[in-house]
């Protein structure tokens, strides 16, 4: 047993020792190339520590030289900026040198101005001398004092001054007077050409006509009951008497007097009169104769072109239709005015809807909802004012009477339109006695003042003569009396339109041959 494993074993150990053998062949071999695989890197290495080195050194140099770049611009901006400021004091230096020459001028001027001072000093108070020797010779000679003959010389040159102005103011006034007057008149011939106006006269009264006299007794009713209801019903007066196929309807108020006429028209057609029917229909008319009032108001606003109004003052407007000012009818009157208004703005150059909107609502106080005691042109004023007119038109309305300041050049517009309106042939109705009455306070007037002989009211009294003595007034004072008696008859007398006063002065020499 023993003898056949030593073969074996003496075999296993053959390939221990090959196999170690082999290991350590191998081992030599990787040792020898690890080494140079370490030499490679290490050459690697080298060569990539110069390239960086000489990267390093390239980028350095590159900076330096910028800097240096940067160093030589500065340097230079420098040096440019030094010369500039030593260019800068020469200047001045200069500058400096000129202002000292020029002060040395001045002064050497300041000096020589100063000698001749002293030397016009030395002549001026031998000319007070020589002027107050001769100022006491002329007093010795002449026997006035200087202060007197001063007096004298002023009082002489006043008068004379005096009597230059007049006569320049004389002919300033007289130019200004025909130049205005031609302006003034072409404006308002040509505002009245351009405006045509029908002309209403009205009464306080209505006659109404029927077609038979037996209505009259159905009118009357029984025991006067129908007519009675109709007077309480309309506040009219109803007049029935011997006229053949009329009654009478008076009242005041003309929309009382067109309520009671419709309402008579109404009845009389229908045929049912008695009382309950009367103020049904009275009630029924005078709501109808209401709608038409605004209406008239609406439409005469849409004609006129005014707008904006407050729907209370198109109903005044709408009232005017029924109510007359000295027989001319208010409504067309307003409308006129209105109309003028426009016109007369335009040719002076202002705004034609504000002044046609003043002129058309310049009597609004006539015909108030409730009495008033002011006058109606401050009532219609403060009627504006409430319904927020603006101010112009508001003092516009008010001072078309001249009772409060005009204070917007719409007022004498308006004021003189009104007067055109109202003076106008044919325009109003006077009484008789009344315009009798107007023309000779007029006369009378003129005849309170003192060196008056005589006076005449021509032209429906729209111009007044006055006849005064050559022996008791001179030319001066007859244009002092023309300006007082305007003024007065202004202050004091109440008329349509204006009022012309003429002063006449004549001297006469008589003599005889005989």
């Amino acid at each position: 047993m023993t003898t056949y494993l030593i073969p074996v074993i003496v075999g296993v150990l053959g390939l221990a020792v090959g196999a170690i053998a082999t290991y350590f062949i191998l081992f030599s071999g990787a040792k020898s190339k690890a080494k140079r695989i370490l030499d490679e890197a290490e050459a690697q290495g080298e060569v990539i520590k110069k390239n960086k080195l000489l990267e390093v050194k390239e980028k350095f140099l590159n900076k330096k030289a910028e800097l240096e770049r940067e160093v030589a611009q500065r340097s230079q901006k420098l040096q440019q900026a030094e010369h500039r400021v030593k260019q800068r004091e020469t200047q001045l230096n200069q500058q400096q040198s000129e202002n000292q020459r020029k002060k040395n001028e001045i002064d050497a001027i300041k000096a020589n101005l100063d000698e001749q001072l002293q030397i016009i000093a030395a002549k001026q108070d031998e000319l007070d001398t020589l002027q107050r020797q001769g100022r006491e010779q002329l007093e010795a000679i002449s026997g006035l004092s200087a202060d007197e003959a001063r007096e004298q010389l002023v009082e002489s040159l006043k008068e004379e001054a005096k009597a230059q102005a007049a006569s320049y103011i004389n002919e300033i006034v007289d130019d200004a007077k025909m130049t205005a007057n031609k302006e003034a008149k072409r404006i308002v011939i040509q505002s009245i050409q351009r405006v045509a106006t029908e002309t209403a006269i009205e009464n306080s009264v209505t006659v109404f006509h029927i077609e038979s006299d037996e209505m009259k007794g159905r009118i009357i009713g029984r025991e006067g009951r129908n007519i009675r209801a109709l007077e309480a019903a309309t506040g009219v007066e109803i007049v029935v008497d011997d006229t053949p196929e009329a009654i009478v309807l008076s009242a005041f108020d003309p929309v009382r007097r067109e309520v009671a006429r419709l309402a008579l028209h109404q009845l009389v057609t229908d045929g049912r009169i008695h009382p309950a029917r009367i103020e049904e229909v009275v009630a029924k008319v005078k709501k109808q104769l209401e709608e038409e009032i605004i209406e008239i108001g609406k439409r005469t606003t849409i004609d006129l072109g005014v707008h904006g109004l407050h729907p209370d003052l198109i109903r005044i407007i709408g009232k005017m239709k029924y109510r007359s000012s000295y027989g001319q009818n208010l409504l067309q009157h307003a409308r006129e005015t209105a109309n003028l208004c426009a016109v007369m703005a335009s040719e002076l150059g202002l705004n034609p809807k504000k002044a046609k909107r003043a002129g058309l609502l310049h009597d609004i106080g006539k015909v108030p909802d409730e009495e008033s005691e002011l006058p109606h042109a401050l009532y219609g004023m403060k009627l504006a004012e409430k319904y927020k007119e603006k101010p112009d038109i508001c003092n516009a309305i008010g001072a078309h009477h001249d009772e409060v300041e005009m204070t917007s050049l719409l007022a004498p517009i308006v004021q003189v339109c009104d007067a055109i309106s109202g003076a106008r042939p044919g325009a109003r109705r006077e009484i008789v006695e009344a315009y009798i009455k107007r023309l000779k306070d007029l006369e009378q007037l003129a005849m309170s003042y003192p060196g008056v002989t005589k006076t005449y009211a021509i032209q429906a009294g729209r111009e007044l003569r006055v006849i005064v003595g050559a022996d008791k007034i001179d030319d001066k004072t007859t244009e002092t009396l023309s300006a007082d008696i305007a003024k007065k008859i202004q202050d004091e007398m109440t008329y349509p339109g204006q009022v012309k006063i003429t002063v006449i002065r004549e001297t006469r020499a008589v003599s005889y041959a005989r």
